[in-house]
């Protein structure tokens, strides 16, 4: 993963904002059945902002890649799922960055 290109950051975020997202399976859980509210607020406010830069960096590679509205969309919509990003970035962001890779 080149991280000093866009997809590659993107791809970068991707994974880390979809991990976030489902340690909200464990915090949830802590906060709701015995009260401890500390994970949650941590993971709530990680999450937060990887989910911001996720979608600042998916509205960059939009521009940049001039993606087709259907690829947008579930790139943008792909944050709202659990799973999603990593789906996302093994349908979407990979295979777009083996194109930037070969054309070097």
């Amino acid at each position: 993963m080149n991280f000093k290109s866009a997809i590659g950051r993107l791809r970068l975020f991707a994974i880390l904002e979809g991990i976030s997202y489902l340690l909200f399976g464990i915090t949830m859980p802590l906060k709701y059945g015995l009260g401890i509210k500390e994970p949650n607020l941590y993971v709530g406010m990680a999450h937060g902002w990887l989910f911001i830069i996720y979608v600042i960096l998916c509205i960059q590679n939009i521009y940049l890649k001039k993606w087709s509205f259907k690829v947008a969309f579930f790139a943008l919509v792909a944050s709202l799922i659990p799973f999603g990003t990593f789906v996302a970035d093994a349908k979407i962001f990979k295979p777009e960055s083996l194109k930037n890779s070969e054309a070097i």
